[in-house]
């Protein structure tokens, strides 16, 4: 078969163009020039997976053009292109060539990450990597491995959360493609992935997983907003903006109950005194989401989260995507709503040093929690 048949060669296998190529070589170069065993195995795992789905791309268009692709696959792969333009024309987003290809990955998840934090304490460990910086997780391709690693942590004593991640970003080093695993989202979540994966282009502060998903996931809100009005859907944006509701309704229960865990771990009881009340404060929380979910008119989006362990780890990774969300809300305000303006501040934000960047960061959540009130 020739390429335009399908069959991988060199040029449909690697990123367009030999700049993208020769830094994939130099990821799988640099996987073998770290010190440990174990960093050359994690790394050389990242390598392969993200190799593999390099090979599986295939054009969209072209998937389009044929005439057995099945209609539900055909209905989101021209969804997945008009969701596309309205980032490029409507939200300045540097979509370049990412979701022109399309990946079945042929498993539930593309990669599975590993989150770990002490017993007593709502602080996650991070991990640090070439070029991304230290991130609050640890991410497998597969899911053995990722459980294999999450056991070793809880051996050492950690609280340990494992959770299956759908879609990433390659931060611009690759065209991202659309996946097979988040095939079977709705029309809004769908778009609210692609304009979250895109956002970490646009400003990316290495090292820091809050500022990073915050501000992807401020953008991901707006973008849904957005997109859902421009489509003169009333029904689509109602559906949206309800998602969004009941998301900001979810954050703030965890966020609220990860306080009182965080009080009690500084408290001076002693550490058994301390694991039996974080029993009950686990107790507590699930009774309280409960509630919440009685006012969403019984609602079950979040019940598997729920049903987890609820610690350390797992509270942890709501906090990540979310703790900066009403800054970049209100820093957007303040440009009034213009999104080359305030992709610029943040750009400059990022470039700051961490504490120069927390600082106003938690400047402009009070100034929104002022507003609020």
């Amino acid at each position: 078969m020739t390429a335009s048949e399908g069959s991988p060669n060199l040029f449909t296998i690697l990123p367009s163009g030999w700049r993208a190529g020769v830094k994939f070589l130099g990821l799988v170069i640099l996987s073998f020039l770290l010190f440990s065993c174990e960093a050359i195995s994690y790394y050389s795992q990242a390598a392969r997976g993200q190799l593999m789905i390099l090979i599986g791309r295939q054009d969209i268009k072209i998937l389009l053009d044929g005439r057995d692709l099945p209609q539900d696959l055909r209905d989101k792969l021209e969804l997945i292109l008009q969701i596309r333009e309205f980032a490029i024309s409507e939200l300045e987003l540097p979509v370049g060539d990412s979701y022109l290809t399309y990946v079945d990955v042929g498993r539930e998840h593309v990669v599975w990450n590993v989150f770990a934090a002490p017993e007593f304490a709502t602080q996650p460990f991070s991990w640090c990597y070439p070029v991304a910086g230290c991130l609050a997780y640890r991410g497998y391709f597969s899911k053995s491995k990722a459980l294999a690693y999450a056991e070793q942590l809880e051996s050492e004593g950690l609280d340990v959360y494992t959770g299956g991640v759908d879609a990433y970003s390659t931060l611009g080093w690759f065209d991202d493609s659309l996946l097979s695993t988040v095939l079977d989202r709705p029309d809004h979540q769908l778009a609210a992935l692609v304009f979250h994966e895109l956002a970490h282009q646009v400003a990316f502060a290495a090292g820091d997983t809050s500022f990073n998903e915050s501000f992807a996931t401020a953008v991901e809100r707006e973008g849904v907003r957005r997109w859902s009005k421009s489509l003169n859907d009333r029904r689509l944006f109602e559906r949206a903006e309800l998602s969004l509701s009941r998301q900001s309704d979810f954050v703030a229960l965890v966020t609220r109950w990860r306080s009182r865990f965080h009080d009690l771990y500084e408290s001076d009881l002693t550490d058994a005194e301390k694991r039996s009340r974080k029993c009950a404060l686990q107790s507590d929380l699930r009774a309280a989401y409960q509630l919440l979910k009685d006012s969403w008119q019984g609602y079950s989006g979040y019940d598997a989260w729920f049903a987890r362990g609820l610690n350390n780890a797992q509270l942890s990774t709501v906090s990540s995507y979310n703790d900066w969300v009403p800054a970049f809300e209100k820093l957007l305000e303040q440009e009034k709503g213009n999104l080359k303006s305030f992709y610029g501040r943040v750009a400059q934000l990022a470039d700051q040093g961490a504490s120069v960047r927390e600082k106003a960061l938690r400047r402009l959540n009070s100034l929104a929690v002022e507003a609020a009130l």
